[in-house]
């Protein structure tokens, strides 16, 4: 236990009592980035909830610093951890300035007053979260998004070692999505605050975590780095994935592959086939795909969304058995699109197959 910052010890979350998720058992160190996803309604928000004490501990123990967390008292607690959950909060005539400056209550008297460098953390949190223009606008008057960036300066303007998000991304758009993760890398990287969140959108899990938290069921699935977690199988499993699929390269989620027989053979390579293929995938349009090297970008994608794919080993030339392969799925076809694939030493073959396409006039 001492070698970690944060501890989830055999812990057991739920509501009323009863447990809905037990037997918790994970280690995180300072500065680290940990994200759980999972599928809606999983308790990723009921775990967060219990270790941030909104939520009481049905059984275990949550440890922060080697301090076991229900004994510390809340202005400690404060000043250890800063909290940023989705529940929309409706304070009464208070500036988004306002909202910032209360995470510097854990540090003021009795009085609550600020001092002149409490009001310049203030100006830097919101500086930090290109927050500075909403500083004088009620807090209730502003967008979603919005309020998401001022309470994230107010967690930053707390000073803690920990930070607690729950869905911190909803209602941003893309840019303030990267400016938030961005800022969170940034703490966890170069001032060792430790980052606990919740994320719907996995391939920014993927991209910002150190260790990832499966939530499915009435335990933790899988936790570990993401070179162990994102995997397809894996994915599937959580979300249940059973009309398209998750590729962990592109760390995206596809729609399934179009039904039937392939109508159209698509000649590409090096990434140029990926439009074609999206589009034909929208129309519903069944394809096939060659000849493709498979460790070319282009397979990743055509594997998935192509009815049929032929392929040639890497760094090889392309076999008699091969081209053949591809001629004879290519004249059951209706027609033939060609991209611009690159020519090189060994892919001579795809070119004489390009010319048979013209020969016969389907490309």
């Amino acid at each position: 236990m001492m070698d970690y910052y944060f501890q989830m010890k055999d812990l057991a979350v739920g509501y009323h009592k009863q447990a809905l998720i037990h037997d918790i058992n994970i280690n995180i160190e300072k500065g680290e980035i940990v994200t759980l996803i999972g599928p809606n309604g999983s308790g990723k928000s009921t775990i967060l909830k219990s270790i941030t004490r909104q939520l009481e501990l049905i059984g275990g123990r949550v440890y922060i610093a080697s301090r076991d967390l229900q004994g510390l008292s809340y202005k400690t607690l404060s000043t250890e951890m800063a909290v940023v959950l989705t529940e929309r909060i409706r304070p009464e005539l208070m500036t988004c300035h306002d909202i910032v400056a209360t995470g510097r209550y854990p540090y003021t008297g009795r009085l609550g007053v600020l001092s002149r460098e409490d009001e310049d953390k203030v100006d830097q949190a919101m500086k930090a979260v290109h927050a500075v223009e909403l500083g004088g606008r009620d807090f209730n008057a502003i967008s979603d998004g919005q309020r998401q960036r001022v309470l994230l300066a107010r967690a930053i303007c707390q000073e803690p070692d920990m930070i607690i998000l729950d869905e911190p991304t909803s209602f941003l758009d893309i840019r303030h999505k990267l400016d938030l993760l961005s800022i969170l890398r940034s703490m966890a990287k170069e001032k060792g605050i430790t980052v606990v969140m919740s994320l719907h959108e996995i391939d920014l899990a993927q991209k910002i975590a150190d260790k990832i938290i499966c939530v499915k069921g009435e335990q933790i699935s899988h936790y570990g780095v993401p070179e162990e977690i994102f995997k397809e199988e894996i994915i599937r499993d959580l979300y249940e994935i059973n009309n398209g699929f998750y590729d962990p390269v592109f760390g995206s989620i596809e729609l399934p592959r179009p039904k039937g027989e392939p109508k159209v053979f698509v000649i590409s390579g090096a990434g140029s086939g990926i439009p074609v293929y999206r589009s034909l995938q929208k129309e519903g349009i069944p394809f096939a795909a060659g000849i493709l090297y498979t460790n070319d970008i282009d397979y990743r994608l055509a594997k998935e969304l192509a009815a049929q794919t032929v392929t040639e080993q890497p760094f090889s030339d392309i076999s008699r058995e091969t081209y053949e392969q591809a001629l004879t799925l290519m004249k059951k076809c209706q027609r033939v699109i060609v991209t611009e694939v690159p020519e090189g030493t060994c892919n001579h073959r795809l070119f004489d197959l390009i010319k048979e396409a013209r020969r016969l006039g389907m490309a």
